[in-house]
């Protein structure tokens, strides 16, 4: 039997990116899959996809409550959607502040509240956040991204506290630099593209981009019920970049 056979799995900013991929990844394990993105029309038409705003409460509960409605249950939650940001402390002003801890953060407690009801009566309840690299280690010109992800590292260990009584897991994926839509953008406003992604691929200790497909197999064996003692833990998808010190060649 698929892993998530009979499971109703909802995927935040699913529509593109690692976000795609997790969707895909959870639907070939049999799962039903509910898309939730700003841009619902870019997701696969083989999932059921809504349009959800994660830094407003009404459109979470909205589409929650839609999702409920059309499946009966709610068994997986994965909070992917985010939103980057470049510069050191001095580089963003306080209303860039608030809206990325709104989104990378606020977001996740807001999706997930939403769902408890439902995460509560699942037999195989999982949730899934997405945090980074950067939250383990520093990161020149990130601090906002950083501070934002390293709030959701903390997040994950607290909602599994929280919940464990309850039947619900929690877990976090820190993926390194993925290949991703955002990375391609920030690639294109380089000054020198190809020296740019060079210079990514080096950081990463086995010398690449990490993949999409990569992070969300890490987010499938997080969310499956065949992963029943793993709670309050994240995943590094970083090619080694949190835990490795190789020499130069």
């Amino acid at each position: 039997m698929p892993e998530f056979d009979n499971l109703v799995a909802v995927v935040t900013g699913g529509a593109s990116g690692i976000g795609a991929a997790i969707a895909a990844r959870l639907a070939e394990g049999g799962a039903r899959v509910a898309v939730l993105d700003l841009n619902p029309a870019d997701a696969d038409p083989a999932h059921f996809a809504l349009e959800a705003n994660v830094a407003d409460r009404a459109s979470v509960d909205a589409a929650i409550a839609t999702v409920a409605e059309k499946f009966g249950r709610i068994d997986v939650v994965v909070n992917n959607a985010g939103i980057g940001a470049q510069g050191t402390i001095a580089d963003n002003d306080d209303d860039e502040w608030a809206r990325v801890f709104s989104i990378n953060v606020t977001g996740i407690a807001r999706v997930s509240s939403a769902a408890l009801p439902w995460l509560r009566q699942s037999p195989s309840a999982a949730i899934v956040n997405t945090s980074s690299i950067a939250a383990t280690a520093g990161l020149p010109a990130r601090a906002l991204y950083t501070a934002s992800k390293g709030a959701v590292l903390s997040l994950t260990r607290a909602m599994a506290a929280d919940h464990l009584r309850e039947g619900i897991r929690v877990n976090a994926v820190n993926p390194g630099t993925a290949d991703t839509p955002w990375v391609a953008r920030l690639l294109d406003s380089a000054d020198d593209p190809e020296a740019e992604r060079a210079a990514l691929n080096a950081r990463q200790p086995h010398g690449r981009l990490v993949s999409p497909q990569e992070v969300a197999d890490a987010v499938a064996y997080l969310a499956s019920p065949r992963s029943g003692s793993t709670t309050g833990t994240a995943i590094a998808v970083d090619g080694g970049m949190q835990e490795l010190r190789l020499r130069p060649e």
